[in-house]
């Protein structure tokens, strides 16, 4: 039974109904706090045990963010164009905050709503749904699952593009070295210190290497740069342009790059102070500034300096004899497999609990969950037949879905019972075209990626 509340007040406080005995837990959440359902601000009451600061949190978005589709974006303008891809990723990057915002504001009005201190992305939508139209309501469940399964999808084939991206990369050096190796021989070598970085299960426990992982990769782009501002070409050596045909392999490779719709309100819910994430100044806006600055830059003169040679990690076009780019390729490599971890955390929080819940032994079990699961992203990852074109599928399936679809579709669920909201028609139509592009995004640039990968030539 959906609990009570004022219909067009979302902010009002959980009116319990005395009938309903499930609800004598007086508002116990997931997360071990207990909320009084009286409370107006049930997010402020949280009780963590180890909960993180805003620069911590900050350390993460950045981690969540400065992966592998960074170092993709030269390869996305290639198929946008200099000056499409330059305003097209400005442009999807506001856009994304904005549904990163608004996921975050609809958690907020659903723990009031439901007496809940923190939420999960499938438990927003489950209530969303729950308190949205009366014939949509029995769909909740299906709702959470869906979400559940794309969190899931994305953030597995994230370790599985980043684990590839560290091999391949880690060769390249090896072959600098003189050292000869295939690169599923690197795979194997990586599996060892992935699986005991990935036995850690606080995010708290993985701020240093958050940390580690931030300063790494600043300081390998930083190095990159040296190389990408050297010898520029004009402009007019590139194409402003792309031809139609191309533009979806763009949308899912830059989608892939703003892969941290997956993090952010776990993020957010081990906050010490929650409010500072969504704030003007806050932790998202300073962090997808950094961000969407950084995605513009290097997509912008990575595709000048190397136009259509642009590969599907700037890493790979960097001079194979010169020690700075081997280092830039070491830096690069330690920074994404420091990231794994805090993308690994994602799908473990999902999948975790129905496994153990009928354990005898659940600490035994997550960590046999944890074992196999790293080892399916090492199978996947050795059988990825190219690095490039995956990230775009990936993008296009799973991130798009996730960062495009979902949220505003959450926001109009949300705002349901606020039937004399001033501004809902504008609201409706700004939803109704974010979900419009993120659907055709998701279709066209799925079929666009799949046929890359079926007419490529075997790895």
């Amino acid at each position: 039974m959906a609990p009570k509340f004022r219909e067009g007040d979302p902010s009002t406080p959980l009116l319990l109904d005395c009938n309903n005995n499930n609800n004598s837990n007086n508002g116990k959440t997931g997360n071990g706090s207990i909320v009084h359902l009286d409370d107006p601000d049930p997010v402020s009451s949280r009780k963590l045990d180890n909960p993180t600061t805003n620069l911590d949190t900050l350390m993460h978005m950045l981690n969540g963010n400065l992966g592998t589709g960074i170092l993709a974006m030269p390869d996305a303008f290639k198929n946008a164009g200099l000056y499409v891809g330059f305003f097209g990723t400005l442009a999807m990057g506001v856009i994304c905050t904005h549904c990163m915002h608004l996921l975050v504001r609809c958690s907020h009005v659903l723990c009031r709503r439901y007496g809940r201190s923190a939420l999960s992305y499938a438990e927003v939508g489950y209530y969303a749904l729950d308190s949205g139209p009366t014939w949509a309501q029995p769909l909740a469940g299906a709702f959470r699952t869906l979400i559940n399964t794309f969190l899931v999808v994305m953030q597995l084939g994230l370790c599985c593009v980043y684990y590839l991206f560290v091999a391949v990369n880690l060769r390249e050096l090896l072959a600098y070295a003189d050292i000869h190796v295939s690169v599923l021989t690197v795979l194997g070598y990586l599996l060892g210190p992935l699986i005991l970085l990935n036995m850690v299960r606080s995010l708290k426990l993985l701020t240093p290497t958050s940390l580690t992982a931030s300063v790494l990769a600043i300081a390998g782009l930083a190095i990159a740069f040296l190389f990408l501002l050297q010898d520029l070409p004009h402009s007019t050596t590139v194409q402003p342009a792309s031809t139609w045909s191309t533009l979806p392999l763009y949308f899912g490779t830059v989608m892939y790059a703003f892969e941290g719709i997956g993090v952010v309100l776990p993020l957010e819910n081990n906050m010490a102070n929650p409010r500072d994430f969504i704030a003007w100044n806050g932790v998202l806006n300073t962090g997808m500034t950094i961000v969407v600055c950084l995605y513009s830059a290097v997509g912008f003169y990575g595709y000048l300096k190397y136009g259509e040679q642009a590969q599907g990690s700037v890493t790979l076009n960097l001079p194979t004899d010169h020690l700075l780019a081997q280092l830039v390729r070491l830096l690069m490599a330690v920074a994404v497999m420091a990231s794994y971890a805090l993308q690994f955390y994602v799908p473990m929080t999902i999948l975790t609990p129905p496994i153990t819940r009928h354990c005898r032994h659940p600490r035994c079990a997550e960590y046999g969950l944890r074992l196999a699961t790293v080892l399916l992203t090492f199978v996947l990852a050795a059988i990825i037949p190219n690095l490039g074109t995956f990230i775009s599928l990936v993008g296009a399936v799973s991130t798009s879905t996730l960062a495009l679809v979902f949220p505003p579709l959450i926001d109009l669920l949300t705002r349901w019972p606020q039937t004399d909201r001033p501004g809902r028609a504008w609201t409706l139509l700004k939803d109704a075209l974010i979900i419009a592009f993120g659907a055709c995004g998701f279709f066209f640039g799925t079929a666009k990626s799949l046929a890359v990968i079926f007419d490529a030539p075997p790895h």
